[in-house]
């Protein structure tokens, strides 16, 4: 096959090249067969492929044997195959596509083309690396990146294929639901501030749902498909007041705001911006789930606008842009603050250097009323609890924990615990406690702290009770029940004691899923990354699956939502409502 010596050919020093192909096929491929640790090793698979091709290329310049003369060429050339693919390649695989799957592939064919003729003439078996290089960076030519999944593998479908925004811009006639829908009910409920789920993760942010007892039989009496239509790509979830949903979509280069009625999946009215948030990691479209408060419907937009809008009929009653109030760019993923509403004020997260990170807004005129430095960085949500007998917001950010009062954004606790990845996590306050779970994902975990204030000097300070390491949830939230905490870690499911952040037990597959507490039948509703709606017991002795079934297609990131016997599911491409079955007990 071409290997038979050729006179004056010096065999290449081929094995180091072999390893680091090696190698980069472990780092890309090997932390998602590692589900316990790929939280920890997250940055592998994005950062290794890289170094590899890299050393490739050290080894082929330095020690590789090859002439001068081959060396300068095959390096030339190399560079003209990314050149080419870089052109050519689909807009959505530049950057992270290239670097992560175009180079390692067009490394790997250069690399074996080099191996099977590495003893013929100079010319020859650079010739034939180089072509079969170039066709290794060519193939990625022929796809599209559809983002990250959470095991950190690229979605890559065929170019020309129909991405499901496509299709449902294609097919976009929405069925416009009937007027009045819910007519004065809604209007009244609405007014009265009636949301039955207000926005983020339910009432108090921490992913609870109080709802009849829910039947655990689902081969006998299974979830019921109300409906369920294609919806533009995002990763916010729903808000809901009686028959009115309320999410953000991407409709094209139109970020949207769209109200869909409950009982028929039919859109109401839908208010449009052109803005577009182009994420090659996770894909587009907005993140923060809107606000429902005092009849009034507040939206944050991935690229920094800031709604108030009337929910009856999409009315724009003001408008903010974040980037302009708090003098920054719009970070990686975009802004992800889901508004919370306080009194008279409408707070949200911006970020940034300087004293605008946290911003309070007038519900009424959207003036902005206070403003407080609040680390640079964060994908989490303010929230209202009340800590050590104080109403304060609690703020997770890059920097720690930042506890300001409501009304005039005074600091009233400032917990240092600086991270320099992400955090897109909430806070999670112990129902009946001064005890706080910082959520800190990839490589450093959960800590617990219990605050307290001095009753002269009326200060706050903290006590750290422990750190587990082993409960990192990365960007999934989790939820605590009789003692115990649970959540997706790296994968799988997990649950910890909440007294001492030992770890139970860890079991199932659900990928970076999202998990809602149905507080009232002592269960877990965990909407799966593959799409599975599964039910699990909140047993802190074992991983108990009792029900599962496919309840939606594509990549699903977003919190579900309960209200009744009625869950509301969507993802980057459809979304659905379920009747639960209900126990007869």
């Amino acid at each position: 096959m071409g290997s038979s010596p050729s006179a004056n050919a010096t065999p290449l020093r081929i094995w180091p090249a072999l390893v680091l192909v090696a190698l980069m096929l472990i780092t890309r491929f090997g932390p998602s067969l590692l589900e316990d640790e790929i939280s920890s090793l997250w940055m592998v698979p994005l950062l290794g492929p890289m170094v590899c091709w890299v050393l490739i290329l050290i080894w082929w310049l330095s020690v590789s044997r090859a002439t001068w003369k081959e060396r300068l060429v095959g390096l030339l050339g190399l560079i003209a195959s990314v050149a080419v693919t870089v052109l050519l390649v689909h807009p959505t695989m530049r950057g992270p596509g290239i670097f992560q799957f175009a180079l390692p592939m067009g490394m790997t064919a250069f690399v074996l083309g080099l191996a099977l003729f590495s003893t013929r003439r100079p010319a020859i078996r650079t010739g034939i690396a180089l072509l079969l290089g170039f066709t290794g960076f060519g193939y990625s030519t022929l796809l599209r990146s559809d983002g990250l999944t959470g095991s950190y593998s690229f979605a890559t479908p065929w170019r020309w294929s129909q991405s499901p925004e496509e299709a449902m811009l294609a097919g976009h006639q929405p069925e416009v639901a009937p007027k009045p829908v819910g007519g004065d009910a809604n209007s009244a409920a609405l007014a009265a501030g009636e949301a039955e789920w207000p926005g983020f993760r339910g009432v108090d942010r921490d992913g609870r749902a109080r709802s009849p007892r829910i039947a655990t039989d689902w081969t006998a009496k299974p979830p019921r498909l109300l409906w369920k239509i294609r919806v533009g790509p995002g990763w916010s979830s729903f808000a809901v007041s009686g028959n009115l949903l309320f999410t953000p979509e991407q409709r094209g280069p139109m970020e949207t705001v769209a109200c869909y009625d409950a009982a028929s999946g039919r859109e109401v009215w839908n208010r449009q911006f052109e803005a577009r948030l182009e994420d090659p990691l996770g894909g587009p479209g907005p993140r923060a789930t809107p606000t429902l408060a005092n009849g009034q419907l507040f939206v944050t937009g991935a690229t920094g606008i800031f709604w108030r809008l009337e929910p009856t009929t999409g009315v724009v009653v003001w408008q903010q842009d974040l980037k302009s109030v708090a003098g920054r760019e719009a970070p990686m993923w975009g802004f992800c603050s889901s508004p919370l509403v306080a009194g008279s004020l409408v707070i949200v997260y911006a970020g940034g250097p300087g004293d605008k990170g946290l911003l309070a807004f007038d519900v009424g005129s959207g003036e902005l009323r206070w403003s407080a430095a609040a680390g640079e960085n964060s994908y989490s949500s303010p929230q209202l609890n009340t800590i050590a007998g104080e109403s304060v917001v609690l703020m997770l950010t890059n920097a720690g924990l930042l506890l300001v009062d409501p009304a005039t954004g005074q600091e009233r606790l400032n917990y240092a615990w600086p991270y320099e990845n992400y955090r897109a996590l909430q806070p999670h306050v112990l129902a009946g406690t001064d005890t706080v779970l910082l959520p800190t994902g990839m490589t450093t975990g959960t800590r617990a702290i219990r605050i307290s204030k001095d009753k002269d000097k009326g200060m706050l300070s903290t006590e750290d009770l422990w750190t587990s390491p082993k409960f990192n949830p990365d960007f999934t939230d989790f939820v605590s029940y009789q003692g115990y905490a649970y959540g997706v870690i790296g994968g799988s499911f997990a649950c910890i004691d909440l007294k001492t952040g030992e770890r139970k037990w860890k079991g199932g597959h659900y990928g970076k899923g999202q998990v809602l507490l149905l507080e009232d039948s002592g269960l877990l509703l965990v909407a799966a990354e593959q799409g599975q709606m599964a039910l699990l017991r909140a047993d802190p002795s074992a991983h108990v699956e009792v029900a599962s079934f496919p309840a939606l297609e594509g990549k699903t990131w977003n919190h579900p939502v309960l209200v009744g016997d009625r869950v509301y599911l969507r993802n980057s491409q459809e979304a659905a409502a379920y009747q639960l079955p209900l126990s007869a007990q």
